[in-house]
């Protein structure tokens, strides 16, 4: 199996504190539990970068994610959407790009790296800047590079998602376990066919 240098992920968290169920995630796109996106095998290198979006309120999550995945944190940017959005201590304006390694694997060179601070004015409901995409690209041109949970295809990555025909397959643990065979895996695998 092909392994990667480079994971850009954009994972369909899950959130449980919707008000109505106008204003549910679900009614965008289907979403994933912490634990089912956890229980994804990526197929990493041993040294390898992984660029993770999380919102404020996954903060946690994101950094079990990024654990599960085999990944220590390293640092972090924050895109200013440019646009006020909604929330409950504070109405959100940003969200989070964390960064993990694992291995051995060196950041960008000097003279390519970023502010830490992405300002770019939000667009459609949950996509990216797209300049997050390129600049990484940028930085390691040479690498193999996949893009998971995308929305659209781009040159030079290979790509997982339910929006698009998915270079990869991805398994969960519980699908390379046959011996922990539950309900609450099968229930699991299901969720996951989304995707």
């Amino acid at each position: 199996m092909k392994k990667y240098q480079v994971i850009y992920a954009d994972p369909p968290w899950r959130y449980s504190f919707s008000k109505s169920n106008s204003r549910k995630i679900e009614n965008q796109y289907p979403t994933m539990t912490v634990n089912d996106i956890c229980a994804m095998e990526i197929p990493s290198d041993n040294n390898a970068v992984l660029y993770l979006w999380a919102t404020s309120p996954k903060l946690l999550e994101a950094i079990k994610v990024m654990e599960a995945w085999g990944f220590k944190y390293k640092t972090h940017a924050i895109w200013d959407k440019e646009k006020i959005g909604m929330g409950y201590w504070f109405r959100g304006q940003h969200e989070l790009l964390l960064v993990g390694v694992k291995g051995t694997f060196s950041p960008p060179p000097p003279p390519l790296r970023i502010s830490s601070v992405i300002k770019e004015k939000r667009g459609k409901h949950s996509k990216k800047p797209n300049g997050i995409r390129n600049r990484i690209s940028e930085w390691f041109p040479n690498k193999n590079k996949l893009e998971l949970f995308a929305r659209t295809s781009t040159k030079g990555w290979d790509i997982f998602g339910n929006e698009v025909v998915s270079d990869v397959d991805i398994n969960t643990l519980s699908e390379t376990n046959e011996t922990n065979e539950t309900n609450e895996t099968n229930e699991t695998n299901d969720i996951f066919k989304n995707f």
